[in-house]
């Protein structure tokens, strides 16, 4: 590819980027590319592989070096962008200045929280801190056949690490005498009915809108079946509400809305046996805080009714509902029931398994908080649904680690190499190409080297490499040869540009671990000894990696992304 066309495709690539929140389109620059230059489209297939190339090394730089660089490049298209808009996702909310808002987010203590959790708890909590209000962190914790003790404290330490500070923690299962208070009222207002069904029958009745015989019970007759549920065995007699049993929406159809679980719960052990299910748990709970707005996935968005109906029934104010598209990414497993039992068969490393997006897999992996918070804003709050990647996380993650990130060699399958006739060096490497105040590593070198297999696999004769601010040099007759020093000579006519390490004995053993759980082995730089566990640094030319420990003969690290 030469020099012009190269020019052409970047430009434009460093265009679509900066108008895209630094994500470049292949198919928005091949249009610009072929506007500009018609005859470029008899080379369409060979020319889409440079572009995707020039593209992904775009996309790897931060958005102020993209404008830089286009200064630099073709100012004129800076000139004709005009800055978008800022898109306020909470506008279709209509909300008044000064109007109160209570916003929520209930987790159930059942498992490990994963990037939707985060989106929802991040719009409650922004929304509540847009407009000075008041954010709650309810854990619905009804159901003692699912609520667990540890995950109440991993919950909180996710959201902690989100960076999300409630002013109220609170638990549904302190407000059992409220629960209580609110069912006797429905039953007394002859809305609700103690049924003694099986399970097959109530669910064959509401599936054909048939009525069950004991819906026409009086209050009185519902209030001391109530008082007996009490005392009675598990199964036996459920509380159901009076919905529709003709409704459309299958969950206004008389639904369950207490039973009686004989499970310990990990809070208030055997204190209790009749628990309320999730929809009177939650409408009542958001009535009794005066939650004024809910953000949440369109999953729930058939209880929102029933939910509704069971606050006007218990005399309580309205919540203002809205729902967005289910948030998860493609290929991901989110089902807190499947990932449970993947990581009893040893499937998954664990919660934190590095293929998951729960919340303790992508910190582990690297991922920063802020990079998360962006991400699942940018996805906004439409009910349209659409296909999500690691990618569309990963641009914003690369983004912000590419500044704060130490740059260090890491050879994988270290292959030793001698370049004859090199001169011995002192060579000295930037911390990072970026901020010269953090220093630089040195490296004594002569001419023997390791480089990783792949790269010398690749060498072709006649070919000039460089190592990486080292040396050039040249595969002659099969042997590699000092050819120069200067990079500007490699600049003009050279093939491609390595890392190395030079053949040394405090060379340090490194294992990473990839998001499939192949684990590549190598050697690193000995600057390396000096990080502490969780740092995050890149690996030139290999990617972004987190120290996750430290054994005596080696540093073991995750893979964050490339």
């Amino acid at each position: 590819m030469d020099e012009t066309l190269k020019t052409l495709i970047r430009k434009y690539a460093l265009q679509n980027a900066i108008k895209y929140k630094g994500k470049a389109n292949p198919g928005a620059v091949m249009g610009k590319i072929f506007a500009e230059n018609p005859g470029l489209k008899e080379k369409a297939k060979d020319l889409s592989k440079d572009v995707i190339k020039i593209i992904k090394d775009v996309n790897k730089i931060s958005l102020e070096k993209q404008v830089n660089e286009l200064q630099q490049l073709a100012p004129e298209l800076l000139e004709k962008r005009q800055e978008p808009k800022e898109r306020d996702i909470f506008e279709f909310l209509e909300i008044m200045e000064g109007e109160k808002v209570i916003t929520a987010f209930p987790p159930e203590p059942s498992k490990y929280p994963h990037i939707g959790h985060a989106k929802a708890i991040i719009v409650n909590y922004e929304l509540a801190k847009r407009y000075n209000g008041t954010f709650i962190l309810r854990f619905e914790d009804t159901n003692p056949e699912l609520a667990e003790e540890e995950y109440y404290k991993i919950h909180l330490e996710n959201y902690n690490w989100l960076g999300i500070k409630p002013d109220k923690i609170e638990y549904a299962s302190d407000y059992m005498s409220e629960f209580y208070k609110y069912a006797e009222k429905i039953i007394d207002d002859n809305q609700a009915y103690v049924c003694s069904c099986s399970q097959d029958t109530i669910k064959e009745n509401r599936k054909n809108g048939v009525e069950c015989e004991h819906r026409f019970q009086n209050p009185d007759k519902n209030l001391e079946l109530w008082q007996n549920m009490l005392k009675a065995r598990a199964g036996k007699y459920v509380l159901r509400l009076k919905g529709h049993m003709q409704s459309p929406n299958t969950t206004l159809r008389d639904p369950v809305i207490f039973r009686i679980i004989d499970i310990p719960h990990p809070r208030k052990k055997k204190k209790y046996r009749l628990w309320p299910n999730y929809d009177f748990e939650n409408g009542i709970m958001d009535g009794i805080e005066g939650v004024t707005h809910r953000l949440r996935s369109k999953e729930f968005e058939l209880r929102n009714e029933l939910q509704r109906l069971i606050q006007t029934l218990a005399g309580l104010k309205e919540t203002k509902i809205f729902e967005f598209a289910r948030f998860n990414l493609e290929g991901v497993e989110s089902s807190g029931r499947i990932i449970r039992e993947k990581v009893r068969k040893k499937e998954l490393i664990g919660w934190d398994d590095p293929s998951l997006t729960t919340l303790v897999a992508l910190r582990r992996r690297g991922f920063l908080p802020e990079a998360i918070k962006e991400f699942v804003l940018s996805t906004g709050l439409t009910k349209t649904e659409s296909v999500l990647t690691w990618d569309d996380l990963i641009v914003h993650n690369r983004r912000l680690l590419d500044g704060k990130c130490n740059r260090y060699f890491f050879v994988e399958n270290p292959q030793e190499i001698t370049v004859e006739n090199a001169p011995e060096q002192n060579c000295e490497l930037k911390i990072h190409p970026e901020f010269a105040e953090r220093g630089t590593r040195k490296f004594k070198t002569k001419d023997k080297f390791y480089v990783t297999e792949r790269d010398f696999k690749e060498f072709k004769e006649g070919k000039l490499y460089r190592l990486m601010d080292c040396l050039n040099f040249i595969k002659n007759k099969g042997k590699l040869v000092f050819d120069s020093l200067e990079y500007e000579k490699y600049k003009k006519h050279g093939d491609k540009i390595i890392h190395w390490l030079p053949l040394q004995k405090d060379l340090v053993k490194v294992e990473v671990l990839m998001p499939n759980k192949e684990i590549k082995k190598g050697l690193a730089e000995p600057m390396i000894n000096n990080l502490k566990a969780a740092e995050i640094i890149q690996f030139s030319r290999f990617g972004f990696c987190k120290l996750d420990k430290k054994d005596k003969n080696k540093l073991m690290f995750w893979y964050t992304h490339d």
